[in-house]
């Protein structure tokens, strides 16, 4: 998670409805949420202990930041979608050698595949977030590391594994109406379209961090708390002045944000999977507002509910279309760098004990 966001900026242009091609979904991840679990922290149960709890409770998919052989042979056997990572120190590497990719595919998922149901390759990230100049040079090395590594999937006869990267929603220059939106332009050609590109002839998806916290946190006075915690009652409407489509929430503009940037690169059918989402239960530094237990509770049961109605609901600009959404996270990780506020988004505290009820089904109705 990087928690700086996009410059809001007012611009229209008129980008018309798309018509989505058949891409498909497991039927785990299309009734349950999935949840990210990091060990950013000195203080976190076993192994063991946490991927009980994430069978407890009774998620779809768990999305890891590494490729640890405890953990992944920890989920054998058991119904969870598992969500693996290249760390950004590899990408060069991989990008740079076949060998290499293929050397990564038979150390690190050909071991434990299909008994681990690895479904999701993820090649660094939120890479175009950093500008260090070995940042950089992974932001065009993103392309050829998951081409090589598709290659090495395909050459060692491992199937169904959809490769991508998690990107932040600064990769946006401009959100705000969703219509207007538009990728940076130091990326939009040069790195986001390559990107496209191989996303679209994989069938994979466009995984993105989206947080509606941030924006709100940064705008309170100009963003509803209701409309950014998804309480689409009684909610001021807003109506995007360059295609007439109606938000109620602010979850649904920054994804449609992200639908029309795509759709201006030439790509309107990529579809969007949620790699983060969640809401913050403290801030302990007093910097940030906002950040409690109750708006974490609602921001992540209403996301729930949203995530798996039947049919799904989807976006105002892509109704009816299913969203694979994983919640950050599953501990609060009392070793994460920066601000205060980005060690308490766990939905189970450092003991396992729940921070608030939640249920990943989407079956429980909380108050």
């Amino acid at each position: 998670m990087n928690k700086t966001v996009t410059k809001i900026t007012l611009f229209a242009n008129f980008v018309p409805l798309i018509s989505l091609l058949g891409f498909s979904c497991t039927a785990t991840l299309a009734s349950k949420i999935g949840i990210n679990y990091g060990r950013l922290g000195n203080n976190l149960p076993s192994p063991y202990q946490s991927v009980e709890l994430i069978k407890s409770m009774n998620a779809g998919g768990v999305k890891l930041y590494d490729v640890d052989p405890e953990i992944l042979k920890l989920l054998s056997g058991t119904n969870l979608l598992v969500s693996v990572m290249v760390p950004n120190h590899e990408i060069s590497l991989l990008a740079s050698s076949q060998t290499k990719a293929e050397e990564w595919i038979k150390n690190n998922i050909l071991p434990f595949y299909p008994q681990t149901m690895i479904q999701f390759l993820l090649v660094g990230n939120e890479v175009l977030s950093y500008f260090s100049d070995q940042d950089r040079k992974n932001w065009f090395d993103l392309v050829p590391a998951m081409n090589n590594l598709r290659t090495s999937l395909e050459t060692l006869n491992i199937k169904n594994v959809k490769i991508g990267t998690p990107l932040a929603m600064e990769v946006l220059q401009s959100t705000f109406p969703p219509s207007s939106a538009e990728f940076r332009s130091n990326v939009s050609y040069s790195v986001i379209l390559p990107i496209l590109q191989f996303l679209n002839t994989t069938r994979s998806f466009f995984f993105i961090d989206v947080y509606p916290y941030f924006p709100w946190s940064q705008n309170p006075n100009d963003i509803s708390l209701d409309f950014a915690l998804l309480k689409e009652q009684g909610n001021p409407k807003f109506v995007d002045p360059g295609t007439g489509l109606v938000y109620t929430n602010l979850l649904d503009q920054m994804l449609d944000a992200l639908v029309f940037a795509m759709a201006k690169l030439g790509f309107p059918q990529i579809p969007l999977f949620i790699s983060e989402t969640g809401w913050p239960t403290a801030a302990g530094d007093g910097e940030q507002i906002g950040a409690n237990i109750a708006n974490a509770a609602t921001y992540n049961r209403n996301l729930i509910k949203k995530f798996t109605a039947e049919p799904s609901i989807g976006t105002p600009a892509r109704p009816g279309i299913f969203i694979p959404t994983f919640i950050f996270s599953l501990f609060d990780e009392n070793q994460k760098t920066g601000p205060e506020v980005e060690r308490h988004w766990g939905v189970l505290r450092a003991d396992g004990t729940a921070a608030y009820k939640i249920d990943l089904t989407g079956n429980s109705d909380w108050p």
